[in-house]
């Protein structure tokens, strides 16, 4: 990187790499410096994967705006970009005549959002969408849907780099200085020099906006558990079902949510906490989503839980306040120039993630010439999976390639060429949970149990990465010490 950058983008989240994608049209120089050793290192690989319809957030915010449109997008996106998602729509629950006072409320703000769907059910109704959800009447929400997070975020990241964007990983932004109206930027062990940054950082965008000379925001992390449930529930819950929010506390209540691949979210909680990177999980809020969950999923046991995680939210109100502040996306030439920062970017986040970057593009418009390219391409191709096909076409695959008919991972059924493509491509993993979130081998029942060591054999011969040197997923996060003995 001899020649300055155009554009240097600090974070490789799910809007990072949407920023990236939606630059990569452009006849411009983008590079993307993240501080973790891969993709999924943050907030974006620790969420419950809805599409939000945009009745939760206040009319007239960027945040609501950005979410309706995003949603609205989705499907031709994830066409483009061949994710998996699907338009579940959505149960809001209550029980009592507060509760529907709030569902009416909700209703009317989705109205005035441009909300798509949305109705009022009765018992019956409810019953008829999901029997083993208990309430006496529901929001009902047509337009929401559920997308494979990981999927999604690492979808955008490819395609930007099959369009040209350099992606700088272990990387974390360290020290900016203006000079000769360039941005040099200490990016790990290197400088980059750079015309324009994006702040893009997440639960660190704070302190990256004050790196850059602007001051004044403070994100508050905020945790939220998780349960992951065994794929023997899936066909009780075909769709997201919450209860009533308590807008106050700064989320929207403990909820479950289905995946595409059949199991069930319990959660997230809500707790302000000290760290961005503290995604401990503690029995107490493990009890609490369990005694919650059941409140309207009276079925939930203990026992169909095969997997505790936390996220952390970037909130930009604290816990004397809590609740929601708008996204922030601005610009501040006069402390900060030639930076557009966004802080606060919290939930609805992944929905609104590309709206979120062309917003970007329009501030960066208003005074920089954007030339688009004519060999831009704006399709990515997941590869063929064996566990996506029917028995015919699975014959024809393992045919042509052997290794499509070695099983690696039994509980998802993950094959060693799904392991392969997700060692190779435009950004391959180069960490444990980096090939996870890519072919979701480690995410069934065993959680690992069976496959995690034939992964780290294979990320050994296929990638050529010693089992020494080999990270579970941050930095510092390396497995083995060294060698026992040689087999």
């Amino acid at each position: 990187m001899d020649r300055p950058l155009d554009i240097t983008i600090i974070g490789a989240g799910v809007i990072g790499c949407a920023v990236a994608r939606e630059l990569s049209r452009y006849h411009l120089r983008v590079a993307v410096a993240e501080a973790h050793p891969d993709l999924f290192g943050g907030t974006s690989a620790r969420n419950s994967g809805v599409i939000h319809a945009g009745f939760h957030n206040a009319p007239g915010s960027l945040m609501a705006r950005l979410c309706v449109e995003g949603n609205r997008l989705f499907s031709d996106l994830t066409a483009h970009l061949d994710v998996p998602m699907r338009r579940t729509s959505k149960l809001v629950v209550g029980f009592d005549d507060e509760d529907r006072a709030h569902l009416l409320s909700m209703l009317e703000r989705g109205r005035r959002n441009g909300v798509p769907g949305l109705k009022l059910i009765g018992r019956d109704a409810l019953r008829k969408l999901a029997p083993a959800v208990a309430g006496e009447f529901a929001l009902y929400s047509a337009s929401t849907g559920i997308v494979d997070p990981f999927q999604w975020t690492w979808a955008l990241a490819e395609n930007a780099a099959h369009n040209g964007v350099r992606f700088l990983f272990s990387s974390p932004l360290t020290a900016a200085v203006r000079r000769d109206g360039l941005w040099a930027l200490t990016v790990g062990s290197r400088t980059l020099y750079s015309r324009w940054v994006i702040n893009c950082a997440g639960l660190f965008s704070d302190k990256v906006a004050a790196l850059l000379g602007l001051t004044g925001y403070q994100i508050y992390p905020c945790r939220g558990e998780y349960f992951l449930l065994d794929e023997r529930l899936s066909s009780l819950l075909p769709l997201p079902a919450y209860p009533v929010p308590n807008y106050r506390t700064g989320g929207l209540g403990i909820h479950l949510t289905p995946t595409l691949e059949g199991n069930i979210l319990i959660g997230p909680s809500t707790e302000y906490i000290d760290g961005p990177t503290d995604w401990r999980t503690t029995a107490p809020t493990q009890d609490m989503l369990l005694r919650e969950g059941r409140r309207i999923f009276p079925s939930l046991s203990r026992s169909d839980c095969i997997r505790a995680f936390a996220g952390v939210r970037p909130k930009l109100t604290g816990p004397d306040r809590g609740g929601y502040d708008d996204f922030v996306i601005c610009r501040r030439e006069d402390v900060s120039p030639r930076v557009i920062h966004l802080i606060g970017m919290e939930s609805p986040g992944l929905t609104a993630s590309v709206p979120i970057a062309r917003e970007v593009i329009r501030l960066l418009g208003l005074t920089e010439p954007l030339v688009e390219r004519s060999d831009f391409d704006p399709i990515r191709e997941r590869p063929t999976a064996l566990r996506h096909l029917g028995p015919a076409a699975q014959a024809r695959l393992i045919a042509g390639n052997p290794d499509h008919g070695e099983i690696v991972c039994r509980c998802r059924t993950i094959t060693r060429a799904d392991v392969a493509a997700a060692l190779s491509g435009p950004l391959p993993a180069r960490t444990l949970t980096g090939l996870k979130y890519r072919c979701g081998a480690m995410m069934g029942r065993c959680q690992g149990g069976y496959c995690q060591t034939r992964l780290v054999a294979l990320m050994e011969e296929l990638a050529g990465i010693p089992r020494e040197q080999l990270l579970y997923g941050p930095a510092g996060s390396r497995l083995f010490p060294g060698k026992v003995r040689d087999v």
